[in-house]
């Protein structure tokens, strides 16, 4: 059953990474695409489509729950890690290890009552990094390097089989849908360079 939610910012395929000092870098990780809420006692997992898949991972609701915050609302991935700490699509996929499933936050919308989508990047990630400061066992905060290491790091994460990088403008708001200050390089030989996922 699709949910009214908020509409997340899609990134830009991208021709190559930008190395300005103005721009945050993040390793793309191969899972689901989702909007993680807490109202009070109450939590929802909304995919990128609006279907609510709450009861498809537990983990993440369990995690959600034990932060001091009761109101949040997070953007990031449904992942499934291996050994290595690689995420596994084929392993999410499979709907085999749901209940392993965690979730790889990257932005803040909301927190407590306040609609942070008008402040820029680099202060949402200042609030999501305070929300996050405990960490819960199932949700953790997305690593980002800034400025001038972009190409570098983009290159180690394809040496390393990563999926890609994705990199944002550090002083820009939260747009919905299809955004140009978001940019997305895949990695060519990665097996999701290739795949077209389904937009759930």
């Amino acid at each position: 059953m699709r949910q009214a939610h908020f509409l997340p910012c899609i990134p830009t395929p991208g021709t190559k990474v930008p190395a300005g000092r103005e721009w945050l870098h993040e390793i793309k990780h191969d899972g689901y695409r989702m909007m993680l809420r807490r109202e009070n006692d109450r939590v929802r997992l909304i995919t990128k489509g609006g279907y609510d898949w709450t009861k498809r991972y537990p983990w993440i609701v369990e995690s959600a729950m034990k932060f001091r915050s009761k109101h949040f609302i997070l953007d990031g991935e449904a992942v499934v890690l291996n050994v290595d700490g690689m995420s596994d699509f084929d392993a999410l996929h499979s709907g085999k290890h749901d209940h392993e499933v965690q979730f790889y936050a990257f932005d803040i919308l909301s927190g407590e009552g306040d609609d942070y989508r008008r402040l820029p990047l680099s202060m949402r990630k200042t609030n999501l990094a305070r929300l996050l400061a405990r960490r819960s066992e199932g949700i953790f905060l997305a690593p980002f390097e800034q400025g001038e290491i972009g190409p570098d790091l983009f290159r180690h994460a394809c040496i390393m089989g990563l999926e890609g990088m994705v990199s944002k403008h550090a002083e820009r708001a939260y747009c919905p849908g299809r955004c140009t200050h978001w940019i997305k390089n895949k990695n060519p030989k990665h097996p999701a360079f290739r795949r077209v996922q389904d937009q759930f």
